[in-house]
């Protein structure tokens, strides 16, 4: 079941028995994070804070924080079934018959359905402020100690290339300075960076807007490493099987999600830096702070019924692994797509899901591994993880046990290791240089001789069928 806003949401995660109402009033200064962090570790249910100490609106966390959750949160069963939808896309070819084109006519036309919808008005600007109150009136979270103050962790920004004037919708921190400006931290690697660049050479400032709450498939979506100019709103609309109804924002020329709770508009100024952070980020280490473009707020609109949305992330697990498991299933095929040997893909959670990635190949001949290592490395997002372990199509990568013993039996270090330098995460606080260091790739399939085994490879033990089979039948008969 889709939901069109968040409230439709609250009430699903409720009804599933996913949500607790906490009613005693909470402090956005370091005790909403202290809560939801222990409840996050302990794999709980999502929060709902209904009294904010010195705010009207209810603050919500922890929602995409389980699997189940993130289930609900894409309208599907299984992130399998949604892989399977996007892989029979990319697998379109045009048919020859008659019959086949106008199949694939009716395919199109259901994608073209999931276009973003352009409406007159919608629940998100119910409330307009333009003065007074602007950013102070949300309950935005000091997360951790060191924090450089309170940051937006939720927001899904909207920008516009000034070339093709095609909307990107992308997710990056925003740290409070005062009631009307905040930090925008997008990274070298994002389209908001991407588009940014552009203004600074027109010399403009670039108009953007910042979505909060709405369809949870668009908070999801926001998060998505998509190709440039692919609509992260369709990607929503293909999620949910419906359109995305989007809406003129009131002071930028910008169009946002028609049920978003909340809407802050405003611009950036090229030539304006200010220094951001530290921060308590994903990898459960400080991120330096660093100066950044400076986001200036023009209007605030709002739902009746608002409900701030929220995160913390810190020291693994938490609630933004959920959202990246399901990345990791869900771009599988596209992954596939480029490099047809992949079997599989596990992003381990404890390299936070940028340092590390183990893969599985149907092996066909000598130094495809390696050539999988290479070809990751030059795969968008995934040309900047860090460490690459290729293993053969059997081996279950959700199974730590036997990758650590395939990894550290299978490999030799002289003959295994692929070194190179290359592009890394800005987060990734061991690399010498910002967003740039040292990668290694690790061979730990079946070697050949051509692969320079100089001897025979030895054989896997394994019982016999026959006697698993007897065994199995007798097990009874044993008392054990």
């Amino acid at each position: 079941m889709a939901y069109n806003n968040l409230r439709k949401f609250i009430e699903a995660l409720e009804a599933a028995g996913e949500l607790r109402r906490v009613k005693a009033e909470v402090d956005a200064d370091l005790e909403i994070a202290e809560i939801a962090d222990r409840v996050s570790k302990a794999n709980g249910p999502a929060l709902l804070f209904e009294k904010v100490k010195g705010y009207k609106h209810p603050l919500l966390i922890n929602a995409f924080g389980s699997y189940k959750r993130m289930r609900m949160a894409l309208s599907c069963g299984s992130f399998d079934e949604v892989a399977a939808r996007i892989e029979a896309n990319l697998k379109m070819k045009p048919p020859d018959t008659l019959a086949g084109k106008i199949r694939m006519l009716f395919t199109l036309k259901e994608l073209a359905g999931f276009m973003p919808k352009k409406v007159s008005s919608g629940p998100c600007q119910e409330k307009v402020f333009m003065d007074g109150q602007l950013l102070d009136r949300l309950p935005i979270l000091k997360c951790w100690p060191d924090d450089g103050g309170p940051f937006v962790t939720l927001p899904c920004v909207v920008t516009k290339d000034p070339e093709t004037g095609l909307q990107n919708l992308g997710m990056y921190r925003m740290q409070k300075y005062d009631n009307s400006s905040t930090g925008m931290h997008w990274q070298y690697n994002k389209d908001g960076t991407r588009h940014f660049d552009k203004y600074k050479k027109l010399g403009k400032r670039m108009d953007v807007a910042v979505a909060l709450g709405g369809p949870p498939s668009v908070t999801y979506a926001a998060t998505a490493p998509l190709p440039p100019d692919m609509d992260e709103l369709m990607f929503a609309g293909f999620l949910d099987s419906q359109a995305v109804e989007i809406v003129k924002a009131k002071t930028v020329d910008l169009y946002v999600p028609a049920e978003a709770d909340f809407v802050i508009e405003g611009y950036v100024d090229p030539a304006e830096e200010k220094v951001e952070g530290p921060f308590g980020d994903h990898t459960g280490f400080y991120s330096a702070a660093d100066k950044y473009p400076v986001f200036h707020v023009t209007a605030v609109t709002c739902r009746n019924d608002a409900v701030y949305p929220a995160t913390i992330v810190g020291k693994p697990p938490m609630e933004d692994c959920y959202m990246a498991k399901a990345t990791e299933r869900l771009f599988l095929p596209m992954l596939k797509m480029v490099v047809p040997e992949i079997a599989d893909m596990e992003l381990p959670i404890e390299g936070v899901f940028h340092n590390c990635a183990l893969v599985s190949i149907d092996k066909k001949y000598p130094g495809q591994a390696k050539k999988v290592i290479n070809a990751l490395w030059g795969l968008g997002q995934m040309a900047s993880t860090k460490f690459i372990a290729v293993f053969d199509k059997d081996v279950d990568l959700r199974d730590g046990s036997t990758v650590l013993w395939k990894l550290l039996n299978n490999t030799d270090p002289k003959r295994d290791l692929l070194l190179s330098e290359g592009p890394l995460d800005a987060l990734d606080h061991s690399a010498p240089h910002a967003n740039f260091g040292g990668k290694m790739g690790i061979d730990a399939t079946r070697k050949t001789r051509e692969e320079g085994m100089g001897r025979d490879w030895p054989e896997e033990i394994k019982m016999s069928p026959a006697m698993r089979e007897q065994v199995s039948f007798r097990w009874k008969e044993y008392g054990l």
